[in-house]
């Protein structure tokens, strides 16, 4: 079923935006790993909720409360299962969803799959609220790669145009940007973007934006070709974040316009390691790692739910309809969305290894 990802490490994801909770199961976790609760609430704090003008005002702590698969805080082999409770909920502010859906929102496709039963209260199982366990299932995984010297962090490459710096793809500083309420590597073009999200909420309207995630630490050989190679496996997982609606490794789509004297990445020897002086490949070739940082770029699209009169239909009547949506809506995505990314990067690596 689409709530499931993986096979090695199985991760089952279940609830609704405004049920009364939403959780995770994460299934074939190695029994006796210490898990360290601080590091996963500081990591879903970075995804939480009503903490800026730039995120939805709806408030939800987003503490993760676990059922099952730890016993005096140490994984047991058990299936993890984590719930995290809704309550800043608004339904009634749905209610004219319910017939007649929003641009560039699942509500119209969801109505079509689900024979008009769909929960259109905040999204219902398509809201952005269900990163949350993602993120949980990432924090968790994030410990037990970092026990393998994996570290997997991500930033704001752009926001309506407006540009970050890109990773050094040869030696990654992540520079701390986990630490950031906007992660950013530059904080004077983090201070630009924010103005265009202000003028977007200001205007009733929204932006889009690009996450660049990378992994440091990858031996060589991980991965597989054809249908389960590195890049397979980290998209199938970052397409379950909503918004996402394109990936690149390496040089991506700019590598289509080089020559291949320009995009090859040459071999050479470093402290008796073999290593590519560039990283146009993404650390990947052939699906499989390279042991350069693996990097690679997310665009996610401007939030479909925004103040302005829009026009739509009405599904029964199949009539154009003018759509006001009420509510709270994220005016810009991709900061919440970063700690996403990583989660989602972060459960893939594990399904690998």
């Amino acid at each position: 079923m689409s709530c499931n990802f993986g096979e090695k490490i199985k991760i089952t994801i279940f609830g609704q935006s405004h049920s009364d909770a939403i959780g995770v199961v994460v299934d074939g976790l190695p029994a006796g790993k210490k898990l360290d609760m601080d590091k996963i609430y500081d990591f879903m704090a970075r995804r939480a909720p009503g903490k800026n003008k730039f995120s939805t005002q709806r408030k939800e702590a987003d503490l993760p409360e676990i059922l099952s698969g730890v016993v005096d805080g140490t994984t047991c082999g058990a299936p993890l299962c984590a719930v995290i409770r809704n309550g800043d909920t608004r339904s009634k502010d749905y209610e004219n969803l319910r017939t007649v859906p929003r641009p560039a929102h699942a509500d119209f496709t969801a109505f079509f799959k689900h024979n008009g039963f769909n929960d259109v209260r905040g999204g219902g199982n398509f809201s952005g609220r269900m990163t949350a366990p993602l993120c949980f299932a990432g924090a968790v995984s994030m410990q037990f790669l970092e026990d393998k010297g994996i570290k997997i962090g991500a930033h704001i490459e752009k926001i309506a145009g407006v540009s970050d710096k890109k990773y050094n793809s040869v030696n990654v500083d992540f520079a701390d940007t986990d630490k950031k309420e906007f992660p950013v590597l530059d904080d004077a073009q983090g201070e630009k973007m924010r103005e265009k999200i202000e003028e977007a909420r200001k205007n009733a309207d929204s932006v889009g934006g690009v996450i660049e995630c990378a992994i440091t630490g990858l031996p060589v050989g991980l991965g597989e070709p054809m249908f389960d190679g590195i890049e397979n496996v980290i998209s199938h997982a970052v397409f379950a974040v909503p918004a996402v609606k394109g990936i690149e490794f390496g040089s991506g789509f700019d590598g289509a316009d080089l020559y291949g004297s320009e995009n090859n990445d040459s071999f050479t020897v470093s402290d008796g390691t073999i290593v590519t002086e560039t990283n146009n490949h993404g650390g990947i070739l052939g699906g499989i790692s390279s042991g350069m940082p693996v990097v690679f770029r997310v665009a996610m699209k401007p939030t479909p739910s925004i103040g302005q009169s829009q026009k739509s239909v009405n599904l029964l009547k199949r009539e154009e309809e003018e759509l006001t949506i009420i509510g709270r809506h994220d005016p810009c995505v991709v900061p919440r969305a970063v700690p996403c990314i990583e989660a989602a990067a972060a459960i893939a690596i594990m399904n690998l290894i």
